[in-house]
């Protein structure tokens, strides 16, 4: 027996990008930073990402392909230090999100150790198209 997968199935054209997009953020399912997504309205979500000890110029917030790509990379200040217990690492982070189309990323706010994404869905008016039928 066969496995179809989506970008094979018969019914389903032009969508092994899509297929692409799901094995690439299966494959980041890391855990660091502990994240919320919200719905805020009808069209309208937020991510909210736990960066505490990060600041804004510790952070990059990017689109890449249809992916919101949010890194973090903090400069371990604990150079000539001497710690008898270090539970807070100075780590680097990347966490990716799947955009479908019509999404659009707004703004970004850092707030008591969270960063918050706003995204919006423009929902596209609907198209029918009549496909005119020649004489062979």
């Amino acid at each position: 027996m066969t496995k179809l997968t989506l970008g094979s199935h018969p019914h389903m054209l032009g969508f092994e990008q899509l297929e692409r997009l799901l094995e690439r953020t299966a494959k980041s399912a890391e855990g660091y930073p502990p994240f919320n997504i919200e719905q805020t309205s009808e069209a309208s979500y937020r991510i909210t990402l736990a960066v505490a000890g990060f600041s804004e110029c510790d952070l990059s917030i990017t689109v890449e392909d249809r992916q919101l790509v949010i890194r973090g990379r903090q400069q371990d200040d604990g150079a000539g230090r001497i710690f008898l217990h270090r539970g807070i690492a100075a780590r680097q982070f990347q966490r990716s999100f799947v955009l479908a189309d019509g999404v659009e990323v707004g703004e970004a706010v850092m707030e008591n150790g969270l960063l918050h994404v706003d995204l919006t869905m423009q929902r596209p008016e609907p198209v029918v198209q009549t496909i005119r039928i020649k004489r062979g």
